[in-house]
């Protein structure tokens, strides 16, 4: 079979669409991997900004469970999460975070990565959405439509908190305060 065939519903259920489908999954277990990392970081030098603190802990809270449902699923499946994919990507957020200490507005950096991360990770399980769905694993939506609202709450917190945050990063500049973390 091709990724192409599908069955008289339309669903494709080829092997090749199924490890299609699981490499999706693997990639997005990398992701969150790396979501971890970055706000591991972030929340290791935050100094000023209790409010993105408050954020980033709740929302590494919510990575985690991301990480167990795709765990599970992937097990369900009978394989597991990429070591290297996760290893790989846990290692471009370590360095991604690391990047943002020498920048003199470093909270503004990380706030900006933060809000595209959030609209990557949006996509990425919308993505697993329309996989599960065209290759027969309905039962797995429920568990990426949960993961997406989290993303998406995350992302929508982020993104309506830009303008204060600037204006605190710029007031405790303007004071000589620590204003880059």
């Amino acid at each position: 079979m091709t990724y192409t065939d599908a069955t008289s519903s339309g669903l494709m259920s080829s092997d090749e669409a199924k490890q299609s489908y699981i490499m999706g999954i693997q990639s997005a277990h990398a992701l969150e991997t790396q979501a971890t990392q970055l706000i591991n970081r972030q929340l290791e030098r935050i100094e000023s900004y209790p409010e993105v603190a408050a954020i980033l802990r709740q929302h590494y809270g919510e990575t985690e469970a991301q990480l167990q449902r795709l765990d599970g699923i992937l097990q369900e499946l009978g394989t597991s999460s990429s070591g290297l994919k996760d290893f790989a990507t846990g290692l471009s957020g370590n360095m991604a975070a690391m990047a943002h200490t020498i920048m003199s507005d470093e909270i503004m950096k990380n706030h900006f990565a933060n809000v595209a991360f959030e609209a990557f990770e949006q996509a990425t399980y919308r993505s697993l959405i329309a996989m599960a769905q065209a290759t027969g694993f309905q039962h797995h939506v429920a568990i990426y439509e949960a993961s997406l609202r989290e993303e998406e709450k995350t992302f929508a917190t982020l993104l309506n908190m830009t303008d204060q945050l600037t204006t605190k990063f710029m007031q405790l500049s303007l004071s000589g305060e620590q204003a880059k973390r």
